[in-house]
């Protein structure tokens, strides 16, 4: 694994703006001067023998998370994630139903020395899809068309949504984003899911979230013409639904409306699964020591809250600073991880973002910055792996 660098192409703005790339915070590098959030000028190299080892890893993370699924199902520890009580019958339901899921990210560290360690599993809502799948994949067939990518996501989220098309009443799929979301990132993805979708053979329709309805008659969701939905891709976290009267609705609706992703994926995307998973799994080389509302052994650690996004809430202790993000999040208490800074390049510091389709790897997309904690304002870089 080594960073390189490249002269970008003429015009990228125009050709990522094709793609759907049109939103995206503006980073920085080492030091300190703005960068693109897709930096072109850029790039990560790897050989072979090294994605093959991440591709066996994260195949092996996502076994043990289903089960530690399980694991939480059977001795009803759902307290510990920080979930509504009146939710758990339900979580428990979705899981024992096998409810189907579709994809998810696994962020870890790795440095081309020592395996690969989870930092945490984006398994509900993860973005970032469309700069994988997509612009990364056309940025190798311009620049090193004799090369290859760790990247099947597009044809492997074809083949997934035609495994689940098969556990659906109907092959109608609402998509459904939040309006709130203003940069544009959560409907370009959905877009890019309904494209997929539609590919595998539904007949897809998109819409906010905020326009679902509830007919009181039927007891169900229904779209704007009135019509009922009978599964539907949501790009809105698990969380927040519990947090408001429509989660009651989801819950007491299921299975005759189907969510995708599925209610027992709010189990993997809460980080107290980090914890589960060092208690089921203790010194295994792929996780690091995690703890569920105290730090216990350790003296560096990085403290993340449960239900935390894109960085926010975040103390690091150790390594010589403390540190902290602001935010929202931490009611819900928080998970102690042992404190195993991400590596650096030319100063920068890349968090792999690794992808699991069904239940498969599928691909891989690289978000470095020049601080210790990943963030929004961490930029997007390609990758690729030279075959001569």
């Amino acid at each position: 694994m080594r960073r390189g660098r490249t002269t970008p192409r003429p015009n990228w703005q125009s050709i990522v703006e094709s793609q759907g790339l049109v939103y995206g915070t503006p980073a920085r590098d080492a030091s300190g001067a703005a960068r693109p959030y897709w930096d072109e000028s850029v790039y990560y190299e790897f050989e072979m023998d090294e994605i093959l080892a991440l591709e066996a890893d994260v195949e092996l993370l996502h076994s043990m998370c289903l089960n530690a699924v399980e694991q939480v199902v059977l001795m009803e520890r759902y307290a510990d994630f920080g979930l509504p009580e009146w939710s758990w019958p339900a979580i428990a339901e979705s899981w024992r139903r096998s409810d189907p899921h579709v994809y998810g990210r696994f962020d870890l560290r790795y440095d081309g020395r020592r395996p690969a360690v989870l930092l945490e599993y984006n398994a509900d809502t993860p973005t970032t899809l469309l700069e994988a799948a997509i612009v990364q994949w056309y940025w190798l067939k311009d620049k090193f068309p004799d090369d290859d990518q760790w990247n099947s996501l597009h044809e492997q989220l074809v083949d997934r949504w035609k495994v689940v098309g098969d556990q659906l009443p109907t092959n109608q799929l609402h998509l459904s984003w939040s309006g709130v979301e203003h940069t544009g990132e959560d409907q370009i993805t959905t877009t890019y899911m309904q494209e997929t979708a539609a590919e595998a053979g539904f007949e897809t329709i998109g819409l906010m979230i905020e326009d679902i309805g509830w007919d009181n008659a039927l007891e169900r969701f229904v779209d704007l013409e009135e019509a009922p939905i009978h599964a539907i891709f949501k790009l809105y976290p698990w969380e927040w639904v519990l947090d408001d009267e429509f989660g009651k609705y989801a819950m007491s609706s299921l299975p005759q409306t189907m969510w995708i992703e599925p209610l027992w994926k709010t189990l993997l995307s809460n980080k107290a699964i980090l914890a589960i998973l060092w208690e089921m799994y203790p010194g295994h080389p792929n996780l690091l020591p995690a703890y569920l509302d105290d730090p216990h052994e350790l003296t560096e650690y990085v403290r993340k809250p449960k239900l935390g996004r894109e960085g926010a809430n975040v103390t690091i202790v150790g390594a010589g600073l403390e540190t902290a993000t602001g935010g929202v999040y931490g009611e819900e208490g928080f998970v102690y991880q042992l404190l195993d800074p991400l590596p650096e390049f030319d100063g920068m510091r890349p968090a792999l973002g690794a992808w699991i389709v069904g239940d498969s790897s599928a691909g891989l997309g690289i978000r470095e910055t020049a601080g210790l904690i990943t963030d929004d304002g961490a930029a997007f870089v390609p990758h690729r792996i030279p075959l001569k």
